[in-house]
């Protein structure tokens, strides 16, 4: 409920700052503070409620998980803004703008993961979406960036629209669209109910980008200000993750028995497959990035596929090491100026801090033992082994994918490490002591929580 309040008046605030204030660094310093406030905010949630009890009528429901989810996106967009804070700046001329919609977009998170009906999720997915049109074509100067935005902005009306045929369609099956309150018998099931739920899948699938409708991810995200994109493939994902979890898997009365886990496992099979192996033929960095989040995506479904304690742990962990990793990776992109393999042939030499931090994100993605990637992985994996040996068919395609993933996040490695720059190839970025430290708090996180997960996983239980 804090994180929604507000997220919401920061948004607000940062807005009319705009109007009073002209330097840009110092919009960005109390963009830092607001978000570390947001933290503070929601941790205090945790353990004392929140500060205002407001009455939503049971449409709103705080849960660990979902306030731990919170903190999760906050600290890694605190640190976002530390490491990307400066790039926003250069984007174009309306800064504060720029952080308004992102705070107007963690408000649409607080009711991704607090939901308990399904007009305020409908209100959450918009409230995040909206935003990301306008932030996604934010260069104008550029054509990509428009296009992005045109692609997206129709691809995301048409998947809500859907979403609301699908809320129609179960409010129709089951009177209700309050997510305790729907209640679902084990058979017959009305087609009116099979149809919402196969259409709020659909919907849910398009947001976090799942196959087969995966296909606007990497236009959107390599046409985007890659400051923006680092943001869409992470906070975003993840906060669209955690409604998905609500809705499909916290909600035991919308899919009932075990009629619904084969259509989540052709999913998530075709996610993997579809993420790792188009990955692999990327020329460019940035897009390889984009197809890799897909396949992540593949993992995180295993979330909802195979819900208990474990998946729901796994989540979790999953969250942090994919944000953290990805966040850093961009932010070591934003100072390259050629985006493809052969922009990071040399780095070592040149930035040996750099490149050691990018190879610990970089490993993590690709689930090396040690490092927090390799436990998010195992739990996704584990939740679905603990469910019994009737879809072991696709935790073997789960190990297969990670093996080729292995391979395009090597690549990078392998150029940084063992190849030579060309004398002709563009220097890096200057780089800034914040952005320094910035991205190695990211790769210590990354680390730590690789070494030892109860450091996170504590909160959830306590």
């Amino acid at each position: 409920m804090n994180l929604i309040l507000f997220a919401g008046f920061l948004g607000v605030v940062m807005m009319i700052t705009g109007l009073l204030v002209k330097n840009d660094r110092a919009i960005t310093y109390l963009a830092i503070v607001g978000i570390a406030l947001l933290f503070f905010l929601n941790m205090l949630e945790m353990s004392t409620g929140p500060l205002l009890n407001l009455p939503v009528k049971d449409m709103l429901v705080t849960s660990k998980f979902g306030l731990l989810m919170n903190g999760i996106m906050l600290m890694a967009t605190l640190l976002y803004f530390i490491v990307s804070g400066k790039h926003i700046e250069m984007v174009g001329k309306h800064v504060p703008e720029y952080y308004a919609l992102i705070f107007f977009v963690l408000a649409g998170a607080g009711l991704a993961t607090s939901f308990n009906n399904l007009l305020m999720l409908f209100l959450g997915i918009e409230i995040i979406s909206i935003p990301l049109y306008i932030l996604t074509g934010a260069d104008k100067r550029n054509l990509k960036s428009n296009e992005a935005s045109l692609k997206y902005f129709l691809m995301g009306a048409f998947s809500t629209g859907v979403m609301l045929l699908g809320i129609a369609f179960i409010y129709g099956g089951t009177g209700s669209i309050s997510i305790s309150k729907i209640s679902v018998p084990e058979s017959p099931l009305s087609l009116h109910l099979i149809t919402g739920v196969l259409l709020l899948l659909i919907s849910m699938a398009f947001k976090v980008s799942a196959a087969p409708f995966h296909f606007w991810t990497p236009d959107v995200y390599d046409g985007a200000p890659t400051v923006f994109s680092a943001f869409m493939a992470t906070i975003v994902k993840v906060a669209a993750f955690a409604a998905f979890i609500q809705l499909f898997a916290g909600a035991t009365g919308i899919f009932p028995s075990q009629k619904w886990k084969l259509v989540i496992s052709v999913i998530i099979a075709l996610t993997l497959v579809i993420g790792n192996i188009t990955a692999v033929f990327q020329q460019s960095v940035k897009r390889m990035l984009a197809y890799s989040s897909i396949a992540q995506a593949g993992f995180m479904m295993f979330a909802v596929f195979s819900y208990n304690y474990i998946s729901t742990e796994g989540i979790l962990i999953y969250a942090a090491a994919y944000c953290f990793a990805t966040i850093g990776l961009f932010a070591v992109l934003l100072k390259m100026e050629d985006y493809t393999f052969n922009g990071f042939n040399g780095l070592a030499k040149k930035q040996p801090a750099l490149a050691a931090m990018a190879t610990v994100f970089l490993l993590s993605l690709a689930g090396i033992p040690l490092i927090a990637g390799f436990f998010g992985k195992y739990y996704m994996v584990a939740s679905a082994l603990s469910k019994g040996g009737s879809y072991l068919w696709l935790v073997i395609l789960a190990m297969i994918c990670a093996a080729i993933s292995v391979f395009y996040y090597f690549r990078v490695i392998q150029a940084m490490y063992f190849k030579d720059a060309q004398t002709d190839a563009p220097d890096i970025l200057p780089t800034s002591l914040a952005f320094k430290y910035g991205l190695f708090v990211l790769a210590i996180f990354t680390l730590a929580i690789g070494i030892m997960p109860q450091l996170l996983l504590q909160y959830l239980y306590f």
